[in-house]
């Protein structure tokens, strides 16, 4: 589990290798392979900075229980692992191209922010309803 977390990690690391010096700040208009990787790099940022917010909004409210708080962080683990195997995969027909950061950066920002709006869902959940982990607020 800690090499999961090491990759969670190095992700938005991973990010900045494919920022060159000098990248295009008008992401709409980018017109080399290198700016759009970058683009694509400072939007998976921005989608994983917006995850950990969540996260740590959920992290808070579960802060009396130990046992539902453990789960959390096993499934998000799991949904981690999950991901970036799944990127892996969708930018695997690009393999070695100068294309495949843009392609695997752009499925981590998909699946990071479809995570993201999951996670949301728990903040709303209300006062006694027994399917959901979260507590309201």
């Amino acid at each position: 589990m800690k090499n999961n977390m090491k990759s969670l990690c190095l992700l938005p690391l991973m990010a900045c290798l494919f920022t060159p010096l000098g990248y295009a700040e008008d992401c709409d208009n980018a017109t080399t392979q290198a700016d759009m990787n970058a683009c694509a790099g400072r939007q998976y940022q921005a989608a994983d900075k917006t995850l950990n917010s969540v996260y740590q909004q959920i992290t808070q409210r579960l802060k009396g229980a130990a046992d539902t708080k453990k789960r959390l962080v096993g499934a998000q683990r799991s949904w981690v692992s999950w991901r970036d195997a799944e990127c892996e995969f969708a930018a695997s027909g690009v393999s070695g191209g100068s294309v495949y950061p843009l392609v695997h950066l752009n499925c981590l920002t998909a699946q990071t922010s479809s995570r993201t709006e999951a996670l949301k869902e728990y903040l709303k959940c209300q006062e006694g309803d027994l399917s959901c982990p979260v507590p309201a607020q």
